[in-house]
């Protein structure tokens, strides 16, 4: 069996393939570049209507702003979709916390708390586990995390 480098592993061989497999779609920038070329080449006794111009300007804004829009969009989602799914798997495992509570003379204690995550709420830009339907916890707290009624790993 004989291993070589094939060509279409070099950067520039990749490259070159990039730009060959152009999909024809206008972008941006190659709207813009139409449009200088455009006014750079107009005739300066019949020049472009003040109207027209303005047209053209108003769909490059508007090419512009659902530009914007889309890649804003793919990362809202992306990070949706990284938090939810990340802690989605702890649904039905048993999870340690640190929860605080007050006693009657007002001290403030640490105890560690057990419970079957029930679910995943996303509030504030952060995500909390819902804890036997009841705690709302941030997954900060959460110090252990196993299979319910696994007492060995405590």
């Amino acid at each position: 069996m004989v291993n070589g480098i094939s060509n279409s592993l070099y950067l520039t061989d990749y490259q070159k393939q990039k730009a060959e497999r152009n999909t024809g779609d206008l972008d941006k920038d190659s709207f813009m570049r139409i449009l200088i070329t455009q006014l750079q080449h107009q005739d300066p006794l019949n020049p472009m209507e003040d109207r027209e111009f303005i047209s053209q300007m108003a769909q490059f804004t508007s090419l512009e702003q659902m530009t914007n829009m889309n890649t804003q969009f793919k990362a809202f989602i992306d990070q949706q979709q990284n938090k939810f799914v990340s802690h989605s798997e702890l649904i039905g495992k048993q999870v340690d916390w640190l929860r605080e509570r007050v006693d009657e003379d007002g001290t403030v204690r640490q105890d560690v708390s057990s419970g079957i995550v029930t679910g995943v709420a996303f509030k504030n830009g952060s995500v909390e586990l819902i804890v036997d339907k009841e705690y709302h916890i941030s997954t900060k707290s959460v110090h252990a995390v196993r299979l319910p009624n696994d007492d060995n790993q405590k």
